[in-house]
């Protein structure tokens, strides 16, 4: 985000969309193991599971926030994990024995976690867990939140666990034990505070608890509420969806085949997909808008790539080919001339296109906003992801595949940076592989090519009740 250096007013961008005959349909059923990917797409897959595999720590089951430096543990980056050590098994890359001991070490860990609403000393309360805890201890880290959609991302990944490890092997049917105990522990209508929706999430000292924000629609939380409607034993009241649904009056964007409900960060588009097969199924509002949310998700893929045709920002590197940006690591928290106007820079934030909620744009570009919607659109994905492989190479892409973010705009060696390097010639990369990033990759990847965890998550209780309670008919869920 930039500002004249003449005028200094605020330059705000909207972006063209390209034209409804630029919008290819997807066929709604994708049949296992027809959908091929080019070699890279092997490597990639690969280099991304073995984040998982090698970071967690193999004695509780965590994983870190980010790495090289894990000074945290992420529970959403836990049920990422959690999803990817099936996909190891389904491609070869380690054993069924291997990938259920990890899973169980982990399940043990938050089954037997100390919760209570204690400010330090425990892991969570509620049945819901802290944001971030401890790599060793697996307690509460300094005074981050207990989130209710973070332990969504982590209940996805036990739930996915519970369906594939459906063997008759003791520790498989401890899984699956593990799995229903923990998740359904959690009493969902807590967070409403006497609202009609849900709260973001809580801190236990005095003054601070409840965050007033709730979560109403759009953006990455339909996982949250198809979970708290699926609860056997806490489930949120009848109604409760259209609490969500009630403010996307404010989302809608575009118009004709180009009308989506809009989130500017990439990953809103992204998370709850990775778990629930929205294609073919609808709720009220899809119903009158004539389209499922898979569909959404695959509009709002174009219009990420229509913004970077666009470039309202002059950034480096933005074009049909070469485009994506969400919430990832950035080069500074600076402000700078560029091109000849000052220049608004951010270290880890929320990135989309502008003149969309929770919209902005430094010129940060992030190969998991494309990458992590392969499923949705990969006649678009797939061409992006071979040209930023291609131009900047081993530059933005190493041991576990592609960093988490770049800036190819970013050239100013004099900036005191956030983290990463700058190149005078490539700009800005950072060193840092996000697990919130990494997850929507392999499962992107894995439900693109054969449809696995789509195809567990349908066979769940829980997924089935939770979408019928919130409105959800046709499609699979009639079957």
């Amino acid at each position: 985000m930039c500002l004249m250096i003449s005028r200094r007013s605020l330059l705000v961008h909207g972006s063209t969309l390209t034209a409804a005959a630029a919008l290819p349909r997807v066929a709604l059923a994708q049949a296992p193991g027809t959908n091929r990917l080019p070699p890279l797409f092997a490597d990639i897959e690969r280099r991304t599971f073995q984040w998982f595999w090698d970071t967690a720590n193999p004695q509780n089951g965590l994983v870190p926030d980010n790495w090289p430096n894990p000074d945290f543990c992420s529970i959403a980056a836990v049920g990422f994990a959690l999803t990817a050590y099936p996909v190891g098994v389904a491609r070869g890359w380690i054993t069924r024995a291997q990938a259920r001991a990890r899973t169980l070490t982990t399940l043990r860990f938050f089954w037997n976690a100390p919760q209570g609403p204690a400010e330090s000393g425990v892991a969570g309360y509620k049945g819901f867990f802290y944001h971030f805890l401890h790599m060793d201890t697996g307690l509460r880290f300094k005074d981050v939140e207990l989130s209710t959609v973070d332990t969504s991302l982590l209940f996805g990944g036990i739930l996915f666990a519970g369906q594939f490890f459906g063997g008759r092997h003791r520790d498989e049917v401890e899984i699956r034990r593990l799995a229903k105990a923990i998740y359904e522990r959690a009493e969902w209508p807590w967070f409403f505070r006497g609202e009609e929706a849900l709260s973001m999430g809580w801190h236990p000292e005095e003054g601070k608890e409840f965050i007033k924000k709730s979560w109403t629609g759009y953006n990455e939380a339909m996982l949250v509420y198809v979970l708290g409607l699926g609860s056997p034993t806490h489930p949120l009241p009848d109604g409760t969806w259209n609490a969500w649904t009630a403010t996307y009056d404010k989302s809608w964007h575009g118009e004709g085949a180009e009308r989506h409900l809009a989130f500017g960060p990439m990953f809103a588009h992204q998370y709850s997909h990775l778990w629930i097969d929205f294609r073919g199924i609808r709720d009220a509002p899809m119903r009158e808008a004539g389209f499922d949310y898979f569909e959404n998700s695959r509009r709002a893929t174009y219009a990420q790539r229509a913004y970077a045709i666009d470039n309202p920002g002059k950034w480096e590197g933005y074009s049909g080919d070469i485009w994506g940006i969400t919430a990832s690591a950035g080069p500074a928290w600076a402000k700078w001339q560029y091109k000849g106007q000052l220049c608004e820079f951010r270290g880890y934030s929320a990135r989309g296109p502008e003149k969309q909620p929770d919209g902005f744009d430094d010129g940060t570009l992030a190969p998991t906003a494309a990458l992590g919607s392969i499923a949705f659109a990969p006649e678009i994905v797939i061409p992006a992801v071979e040209a930023m492989h291609g131009r900047w190479g081993t530059r933005i892409y190493s041991r576990y595949g592609f960093f988490d973010a770049f800036n190819p705009s970013f050239r100013f060696a004099e900036v005191a940076l956030a983290k990463g390097s700058v190149d005078p010639q490539a700009g800005w990369v950072s060193a840092d592989y996000l697990g919130i990033d990494q997850g929507p990759i392999l499962g992107g990847l894995a439900n693109h090519r054969d449809g696995m965890i789509w195809a567990a998550m349908r066979r769940s209780p829980v997924i089935r009740t939770g979408l019928k309670r919130a409105g959800f008919t046709g499609g699979w869920l009639g079957a």
